[in-house]
């Protein structure tokens, strides 16, 4: 099924507007393994968060998320799996995360594994889109519902 389609699926099956739009369709992570890791959290109802860096969003010229936004989450292979809706959009530097906020991500059992998480991810991304990872960064922490699968 395209990315299309399945937006067409959701649209009829829930009653939404027909011009109701997704801001996007993404997978999770840079590598397959961890894309699909995170995707079955999301499907399991585990993973109801996601973080972003701040910087990238800028460099890629994307915009901030926000309340009532629509995406489509992806497997790594581009596979639409289920839509999201953003509930809340907090943006943190990274080293004032705190447990109760980073846990509903589902990755990890403590603090100190999500940063350390990020901290890879983070720098990763930073080499791929020309930034450095900062202590101080600030990370768009986005809270969502899966409100759709197929």
């Amino acid at each position: 099924m395209t990315i299309g389609e399945f937006w067409n699926a959701f649209i009829t099956e829930t009653g939404k507007d027909p011009s109701l739009k997704y801001i996007e369709a993404f997978h999770f992570e840079l590598t397959e393994r961890w894309a699909n890791e995170l995707l079955a959290l999301v499907l399991e109802g585990k993973k109801r968060a996601t973080a972003s860096s701040l910087t990238a969003l800028e460099l890629e010229m994307e915009r901030l998320p926000h309340p009532g936004d629509y995406s489509i989450v992806t497997d790594w292979a581009g596979n639409p799996r289920c839509v999201i809706e953003t509930t809340a959009v907090t943006v943190i530097p990274f080293n004032e995360m705190t447990f109760d906020i980073c846990k509903r991500e589902g990755e990890d059992d403590s603090l100190e594994s999500w940063k350390e998480g990020h901290r890879r991810f983070f720098t990763a991304e930073g080499k791929q889109l020309g930034y450095r990872f900062a202590e101080d960064m600030p990370v768009v922490f986005e809270d969502f519902e899966v409100v759709y699968i197929k």
